[in-house]
């Protein structure tokens, strides 16, 4: 565990700092990165020594709870802020209440302001879903020299933009091996191989409970059948409630408190006899 003290001033204990993350490249040791969406999933990440956590940025005071030694990076999503000034503030307030990274799929000033102001910042290299439509939908990036050439010139500018790491998805693993060799940047990748300092992949994919899961995911989990299953049985039990509610078998006397019979007789008596004091 390295001490350190948070971009708010609070000192705090965290298995990684980023310079452990560049030594470990150094050394050639793989990391783990998993999100997470609640302090459920965080709880059992930083249980289970997953080595980084990647979440919503909004969901930091939660996820830090649960997780209050993992090195966490709060992800910005490319529709969240608008400008500059918006991304520094809410990324500002996110590391200050804990957050180690802050992620931005946005251009290189966005990357340029945030890192400009200490913070320590992860890009987003090779396929960027949300950009699909520029290079022909849905792909995999650095299949040919000359790609992957430019990709590892998008590499440079986003080190020269002050980012300390990049998510690098969706990649021939070829180019971000060599790639990799050439880059200070921390390389997280998810569907580009075994080439990055960190792999990473989604919780959903990891446990199984995506319908349709991408290419490269690999799930060592069935949460989708017990997701279902468990659907299917609150449909039963909701089904059961409205239909016995309708026929008037539910609520039964099983089901019930009665009144002493002789109690009830009392007040039927009671009630018949009642009437207002003021007429």
């Amino acid at each position: 565990m390295k001490n350190i003290y948070t971009y708010g001033g609070q000192p705090a204990k965290r298995n990684l700092t980023v310079a452990c993350m560049q030594a470990n490249k150094a050394a050639g040791i793989k990391m783990t990165q998993v999100s997470a969406a609640n302090l459920e999933e965080a709880e059992v990440l930083e249980r289970l020594g997953i080595d980084m956590i990647t979440i919503a940025d909004v969901d930091i005071v939660a996820v830090r709870q649960a997780a209050p030694t993992t090195f966490v990076t709060g992800s910005q999503t490319m529709v969240q802020y608008m400008n500059e000034d918006e991304a520094l503030a809410a990324a500002i307030k996110c590391a200050e209440q804990g957050a180690d990274a802050i992620y931005t799929p946005r251009g290189l000033k966005t990357v340029e302001r945030l890192s400009a102001e200490g913070l320590c910042v992860q890009g987003h290299l090779g396929l960027v879903p949300r950009l699909s439509t520029r290079v022909g939908g849905l792909r995999i990036i650095g299949k040919t020299a000359d790609e992957a050439m430019r990709l590892f010139e998008d590499f440079k500018r986003l080190e020269d933009a002050g980012a300390v790491a990049a998510e690098v998805e969706c990649v021939a693993t070829e180019a971000l091996v060599e790639i990799n060799k050439k880059t200070s940047l921390v390389t997280h990748s998810i569907g580009a191989g075994s080439g990055g300092d960190i792999i990473f992949s989604f919780m959903e994919d990891i446990c199984g409970d995506v319908e349709s899961p991408p290419r490269h995911a690999k799930a060592w989990a069935d949460m989708l059948t017990i997701r279902k299953a468990l659907s299917a049985e609150r449909e039963k039990g909701l089904t059961g409630f409205r239909d016995a509610v309708k026929d008037g078998s539910f609520p039964d006397k099983a089901h019930s408190v009665a009144m002493p019979q002789q109690e009830h007789e009392k007040f039927c008596e009671l009630l018949d006899k009642w009437s207002p004091l003021h007429q």
